[in-house]
């Protein structure tokens, strides 16, 4: 696949595709003979890989590290697990965190009309 269409199949611009590359977010990817970057399933497989993480709030610069870590070989393995069991207790964390929001938002609609109604009663007393 192209570049452009990488970007068009996971909505995200050609810019973001090649900034991923350029800082070692997205591993390098392969080339056709004119050239042009010629993403194959692995490569796809990498861009959604990084875009559900990036979506999830994981950093650039921990996802960095994976990727890195990940081309290093299998030695690596035991690193990047801690890697992702540590980033996955961030998300746990701020999962909370809107849960708990939730809940908080959740209790202040449930008694908003009420307590509208009775500011508009005593408005009329």
């Amino acid at each position: 696949m192209t570049i452009a269409e990488v970007g068009k199949k996971y909505d995200l611009s050609v810019d973001t595709l090649r900034y991923y590359e350029r800082i070692g977010l997205l591993p390098p990817v392969k080339r056709n003979s004119g050239g042009f970057r010629d993403y194959g399933e692995e490569e796809c497989n990498w861009v959604y890989f990084i875009k559900c993480m990036r979506n999830a709030g994981i950093t650039i610069e921990a996802l960095t590290e994976y990727v890195s870590l990940s081309g290093q070989g299998v030695s690596t393995i035991p690193a990047r697990k801690a890697l992702l069991v540590e980033q996955r207790a961030v998300l746990a964390k701020r999962s909370q965190e809107i849960l708990d929001t939730l809940a908080r938002l959740d209790k202040k609609i449930d008694g908003y009309e009420e307590r509208f109604l009775k500011y508009e009663q005593d408005k009329l007393v």
